[in-house]
């Protein structure tokens, strides 16, 4: 069974940062592409971004080019997302995923989620 379990989202200033991390368990890590989405209230999921399996290529979405970094550490099997110069419209649910299509924007399993505010 997958368990997709992410962590460090919180209540941060606009202008500030935040580093995310997602802990996998489950399935080889390093066998896998993974990957952030997003979801803020009354809009639909949002990739954000994707790291591939093998050569560490990344994938990022357009609303947050140049503003959020994703990387992974496979001797620890932990995918990060480090957002920086943040604004409230960053304001959503984050959410890792597994087997993440940075074309598609399909994946397979994600985990619950960590809310992350940025206040004005």
């Amino acid at each position: 069974q997958v368990n997709v379990v992410e962590s460090g989202g919180g209540l941060v200033q606009a202008g500030g940062h935040l580093r995310l991390s997602c802990a996998p368990s489950g399935r080889t890590f390093v066998s896998y592409a993974w990957g952030w989405f997003r979801q803020a209230p009354g809009n639909g999921r949002e990739f954000v971004a994707a790291i591939a399996r093998r050569e560490d290529t990344t994938y990022y979405g357009d609303s947050v080019k140049g503003r959020v970094t994703i990387s992974k550490d496979n001797a620890k099997s932990t995918i990060y997302l480090q957002m920086n110069d943040l604004n409230p419209g960053a304001t959503a649910v984050y959410y890792c995923a597994s087997e993440v299509n940075p074309f598609t924007k399909e994946c397979d399993y994600w985990g619950q989620g960590t809310q992350v505010t940025v206040s004005s």
